[in-house]
């Protein structure tokens, strides 16, 4: 059986994943992770959260060296999609949405993934651009709100700082009627983050590998 490590935080939480893969979880991964990991001798490395602003970020260079060690890199979500896009040409395997709108230039700051939480209680203290974008679209393309709402939205969302960024610090800048502000947060709040999505896509695709 290959050695697999994977790096995460709150995209998708660790009892989930391992319900899904076989591997050592780590948490979101940082400067000098991967170099650590290297000297565990893994088959696979699987990065979907990493640290942005709190600590300096994985860097490129030390994912470069897992490779050229032979080592599969697979990347998505998070920092792993960020990472992917900007590495697939060197052998990282970047998997899911988010990676595809990196790599598209639809989006192009770590902003878009970045996320502020509570590393007590283990909880998101704000939302993820990517994933607020997301289900915007959604909401459009089931014309619960016009494609013009969700641009003003997006821009709304866009202009307010990382951390802060929650649903309710956007609806309170919002001019809509009640009615359609109320039955679209709720649509919000009940479909899924891409993130979480993506990062279960890349526990599969891991999972195959084996």
């Amino acid at each position: 059986m290959p050695k697999i490590i994977v790096y995460l935080g709150l995209s998708i939480l660790e009892d989930e994943a391992k319900s899904i893969l076989d591997a050592d979880f780590k948490p979101p991964v940082k400067r000098g992770d991967i170099l650590k990991a290297i000297a565990e001798k893994p088959d696979i490395i699987g990065i979907i959260d990493g640290v942005f602003h709190h600590s300096p970020a994985v860097a490129h260079k030390e994912i470069m060296k897992a490779l050229d060690k032979g080592i599969t890199v697979v990347g998505g979500s998070s920092m792993g999609a960020l990472r992917a896009s900007e590495l697939d040409d060197l052998g990282m395997v970047g998997i899911g949405y988010v990676y595809r709108q990196y790599k598209s230039g639809a989006i192009t700051s770590d902003d878009d993934v970045a996320i502020s939480f509570d590393p007590e209680r283990n909880i998101a203290l704000s939302e993820a651009l990517v994933n607020i974008d997301y289900k915007l679209n959604l909401a459009a393309d089931k014309e619960i709100i016009t494609e013009e709402e969700k641009d003003n939205i997006h821009n709304i969302a866009k202009d307010i700082y990382y951390p802060k960024r929650s649903y309710q610090n956007i609806f309170s800048k919002v001019e809509m009627e009640d009615e359609k502000k109320t039955k679209l947060i709720e649509f919000l709040l009940k479909e899924k983050d891409i993130k979480y999505l993506d990062a279960i896509e890349v526990l599969d695709y891991i999972k195959n590998l084996e």
